[in-house]
């Protein structure tokens, strides 16, 4: 078959075959290459030139340059996950190209960290903060667990009904609901919950 010959607008000025190099929209990484029929008056594929890329290069994806012709090197970190230095989330690298402003490689070791430029700052005041209120939680998560628990024994007892032993088992859970009561959840994490009766 016939080579194609293109004018400067790489319009076919001859019909025939000629070689593409085909390469993504959105990042301009090469594709693939593949021979295409030109007729008279018709250009080669959108997203396709006809100068051949560079070579692969570990660490970069080739990609078609910005300027009107030519291919370029370009990062590749594309799997890497790197971490947002405003909200701390990990982000996933899809596309080639340098890491983005507001991420870094370093990941945060705890939620409560803060990107000060160069590392992550625990801020110990969110930390502190968050633990008190977990322990607060878990107080009320155990005192609610412990009154539904006490509830038929207490109506037995109003209802001059109640065992011996469940009387028994009453008392050692008001005990427990007193011991509860008792605890200050502002010392958290440094709190020692008391045992189920």
């Amino acid at each position: 078959m016939a080579k194609a010959t293109l004018n400067k607008n790489g319009i076919a000025t001859k019909a025939g075959e000629i070689t593409v190099y085909n390469f993504d929209l959105k990042s301009r990484e090469f594709l693939a290459e593949s021979v295409e029929f030109l007729a008279v008056g018709v250009g080669i594929p959108a997203h396709s030139c006809t100068d051949k890329p560079v070579e692969a290069k570990e660490g970069y994806a080739v990609c078609r340059a910005l300027s009107p012709d030519g291919w370029e090197y370009v990062a590749d970190h594309r799997g890497e996950t790197v971490y947002n230095t405003t909200t701390g989330q990990p982000v996933e690298i899809t596309l080639p190209g340098d890491y983005a402003d507001g991420v870094t490689v370093i990941s945060p070791s705890t939620p409560y960290d803060q990107w000060n430029g160069s590392e992550w700052v625990t801020d110990e005041d969110a930390r502190r903060k968050a633990q008190v209120g977990e322990a607060g939680q878990i107080k009320a998560r155990l005192l609610s667990e412990a009154k539904s628990t006490i509830s038929l024994w207490q109506t037995g007892l109003q209802l001059g009904i109640i065992s011996d032993e469940d009387k028994a088992s009453l008392m050692a859970w008001m005990l427990y609901i007193q011991a509860l009561n008792a605890v200050d959840t502002t010392t958290a994490p440094d709190i020692d919950w008391p045992p189920l009766p």
